[in-house]
């Protein structure tokens, strides 16, 4: 009758030589996973090269990048199993983490949302640091997208923290998606003021300091007799691209506007209420 000892000697026996008969099995798939996981650490990095491209925001370019690391590393494991005919082991995984997956993902429903909202908003370039923006009810300009929150400052310099979900999921004007845009300034002269001169200088003036490009050319209207003054409004175009907001840009046609008439001597004027004394 065969002994305990004898039987665990045969059983060892049977492991090693199923170990070598292996050997070259487990070799190969030592160097598939070896492979993948350099591939990973230096996907990151070129990755992070090529999404410069398409993406401004570094938060959101390492996110992507690590994904398709571990992405990378994932497949490198699956194949390795592969390679050991550890056909069990693999649906084990592949069921576990496709539990995991489900678990997590409504776990983590409204971060998730908002992670691929942001990583949206950068890849599609309709939201960038520096652009002025009006959304949910804020306006100001965006200092930063990360992975949950878009940061924008107010004009009063109060920071306003929206989740990305919001951003996208409702209207925002975004004064930095076009290259060029047109705003209106409206003022005022005296009615002694010759009207043809006010409008040439007023051309002229917003003209240097915003040329026209190609069809585009300034407007000048005269648009109503106001109680003191004849209104009139003038309508130009201004560069964009340079962050330049609407404000910002009336705000300097305003000064040089004021400066130009001081020196022709026309004037601006402000109402004046006369009150008459009866006398009893």
């Amino acid at each position: 009758m065969e002994s305990s000892w004898e039987k665990m000697l045969s059983r060892i026996m049977g492991w090693i030589d199923s170990a070598i008969l292996n050997l070259p099995n487990l070799l190969i798939a030592i160097i598939i996973f070896i492979i993948s996981f350099w591939l990973s650490k230096n996907l990151e990095r070129w990755s992070n090269k090529v999404l410069k491209k398409v993406i401004k925001q570094a938060s959101i370019r390492s996110l992507v990048s690590n994904v398709l690391s571990i992405i990378l590393i994932a497949v490198g494991l699956f194949i390795a199993l592969g390679v050991l005919n550890l056909d069990e082991v693999l649906k084990s995984l592949l069921a576990g983490a496709g539990v995991a997956g489900l678990a997590i993902g409504l776990a983590l429903q409204g971060t998730l949302a908002n992670t691929f909202s942001g990583i949206f908003l950068a890849i599609k370039d309709v939201l960038n640091v520096g652009d002025w923006v009006e959304t949910n009810g804020f306006s100001g300009r965006v200092i930063e997208i990360d992975l949950r929150n878009t940061k924008i400052k107010e004009a009063d310099n109060n920071i306003v923290v929206i989740p990305n979900k919001l951003v996208l999921d409702n209207p925002f004007k975004n004064f930095g998606l076009t290259n060029r845009i047109r705003t209106t300034i409206e003022c005022g002269v005296s009615y002694d003021s010759n009207l043809k001169d006010v409008q040439k200088i007023g051309v002229e003036t917003i003209g240097k300091l915003f040329p026209p490009r190609n069809v585009e050319k300034i407007e000048f209207h005269y648009i109503n007799f106001g109680p003191s003054s004849i209104d009139f409004q003038i309508r130009f175009w201004v560069e964009a691209t340079a962050n330049l907001t609407s404000i910002e840009a009336k705000s300097e046609a305003i000064v040089a506007l004021k400066e130009a008439f001081d020196k022709n001597n026309i004037d601006i004027p402000y109402p004046i209420r006369t009150i008459i004394q009866e006398n009893r």
